[in-house]
């Protein structure tokens, strides 16, 4: 079954750092890129950082610029490192699949169920 599956999200506090995975192994789909995007109580889906998928493009939006590290592995695992965590990223992160190079949520086309971030004292 094509899926994407996130895991490492958690309780941290503020200032701390967490490293979410997204397991990209199992996409059929003939991605060009995994995008990491969240979603906060109250807010709209907000795209983070997109990598392609030989890791010769990567983005981050503003929110998380020099915050953020994206990677990826030979295994199909993609990962997204964030540092000095605030409580306003406090979020559900999800990791999506997509055939362009873009932050749009709806040029992505397959996604994961999503994991807890909670930034908090």
């Amino acid at each position: 079954q094509e899926q994407l599956v996130e895991s490492g999200g958690g309780l941290v506090q503020p200032g701390g750092s967490l490293r979410l995975s997204c397991d990209a192994s199992r996409l059929l789909l003939d991605y060009y890129a995994i995008g990491w995007f969240r979603r906060a109580p109250g807010k709209e889906r907000e795209g983070v950082s997109y990598i392609r998928r030989n890791g010769g493009r990567i983005y981050y939006a503003d929110s998380m610029k020099g915050r953020a590290t994206v990677s990826r592995d030979s295994d199909g695992m993609v990962y997204l490192r964030m540092n000095s965590l605030k409580p306003e990223d406090t979020a559900v992160y999800y990791c999506a699949a997509t055939r362009i190079a873009t932050m749009d949520p709806h040029e992505y086309h397959v996604w994961g169920q999503g994991t807890q971030v909670t930034v908090s004292s």
